[in-house]
C-alpha cells in the first residue's frame, strides 16, 4: 500500500471559512473523507500547521519512508527557501498544489520556491488539486 503524506500550511485550517469566493466552502477536513474514498488503496497521512518550522519536521519526520508529498504551503510557497531545502533533502517526490490560481493573483504569488523541488505543480483547479496530486503519486512505480 503507498503511503502519500498531505501536508497543509499556513491558514489553510480555515478552509470553508476562508475567503469562499476564492477557496470554496468547503473544509478541508471534509474533503478529506472524499480523496479517502477515492483512494482506498492508498494510505493517506495529513498534517497541517501554521508554523514553517513544523511543516519542515513533518518533511524530516516523513520524507523518507513516505511515497510521496502533497504539499500547499499556503503563502511559505512565496518565502520559505527552508520548505523547499526540506523537500530537495528527503527521498519522497512532491508535488505542489494551489487551490487559486496564483498567477491571476497579486504579483508576490506569482514565484515558488517549492515548484522547483517538486515533480509537478497542480494550480487554480480547486480542492481537486489535491486529487490530481495523489493520483500522480500513487500511480509513479
Amino acid at each position: 500500500m503507498k503511503q502519500i503524506l498531505i501536508i497543509n500550511g499556513p491558514n489553510l485550517n480555515l478552509l470553508g471559512k476562508r475567503e469562499p469566493d476564492i477557496y470554496g466552502n468547503r473544509s478541508f477536513v471534509d474533503y478529506l473523507k472524499t480523496v479517502e474514498a477515492l483512494f482506498p488503496d492508498v494510505q493517506l497521512r495529513y498534517f497541517q500547521s501554521n508554523h514553517e518550522g513544523e511543516l519542515i519536521d513533518k518533511i524530516h519526520e516523513l520524507g523518507f519512508d513516505a511515497d510521496g508529498i502533497v504539499i500547499n504551503a499556503g503563502a511559505y510557497t512565496h518565502t520559505s527557501i527552508a520548505i523547499a531545502d526540506a523537500l530537495a533533502a528527503v527521498t519522497a517526490p512532491a508535488v505542489e498544489v494551489h487551490i487559486s490560481n496564483v498567477h491571476a493573483r497579486e504579483t508576490f504569488r506569482h514565484h515558488s520556491y517549492l515548484s522547483a523541488k517538486c515533480k509537478g505543480v497542480v494550480v487554480g483547479l480547486g480542492l481537486m488539486g489535491y486529487e490530481l496530486a495523489i493520483r500522480s503519486l500513487s500511480e509513479e512505480r
